[in-house]
Formats: C-alpha cells, sequence, structure tokens
C-alpha cells in the first residue's frame, strides 16, 4: 500500500509505551503490538507470532526483535519476519511518531 494513502490512526504517545514493552490496539477482529525500543524506536506487528499465534505483546523486546513468550521465536520488528532458521512472518504496519504522538498506519 502507499504511504501516501495510509489512513493514520493517533493511537497514544510514545511515552504510553515502556520502552522494551508494548501497548495493544484493536482493529476489528485483528489486535496489533505496538512496540517501543530503548531508543525510542516504535514498531507494530499483528500480536500472533507465525509459529503457534502466541502473543508477541507478551514478548521480551531486545535488539530490534521481540521474543514470543510460548516457544521463543524471535520475531523482527521492523519486518515481522522469523529469525534464524525459523521460517515465517507476521504482518507488520507502518507507523510514525510525530511531536510525541504515535501514528499507526491502516
Amino acid at each position: 500500500m502507499n504511504v501516501q494513502s495510509q489512513n493514520w490512526v493517533a493511537i497514544g504517545q510514545v511515552t504510553d509505551i515502556p520502552r522494551q514493552g508494548s501497548r495493544c490496539v484493536k482493529n476489528g477482529d485483528m489486535t496489533i503490538a505496538v512496540f517501543r525500543t530503548t531508543d525510542d524506536r516504535v514498531f507494530a506487528l499483528e500480536d500472533k507470532c507465525p509459529h503457534k499465534n502466541g502473543p508477541l505483546s507478551q514478548g521480551i523486546v531486545h535488539d530490534g526483535c521481540v521474543t514470543c513468550p510460548l516457544h521463543n521465536w524471535v520475531i523482527s520488528l521492523e519486518t515481522g519476519t522469523a529469525q534464524g532458521a525459523d521460517e515465517g512472518q507476521t504482518a507488520s504496519f507502518p507507523i510514525k511518531v510525530e511531536d510525541g504522538t504515535v501514528l499507526l498506519g491502516l
């Protein structure tokens, strides 16, 4: 989808998301996990591990990735792709921060 045609939705402030943590937002039936790294980068992924649909929002955020709490799969926050020998991908969403407000592209 073209960035110009994105529907940008304000979902809160960067400071609402703990560093190395996440917050969830609903989009219809889908839950989207919004993550914040130690250096205040923000990413959004569907809250389902590609392995067994584990809740990524409950995982550990580290090194630009999140580790699924169910089976320790490591997922890239930038692309949603499983790392290492694991294979699969979860949906990622465009996100931007303007004046401290987090905007999610839907």
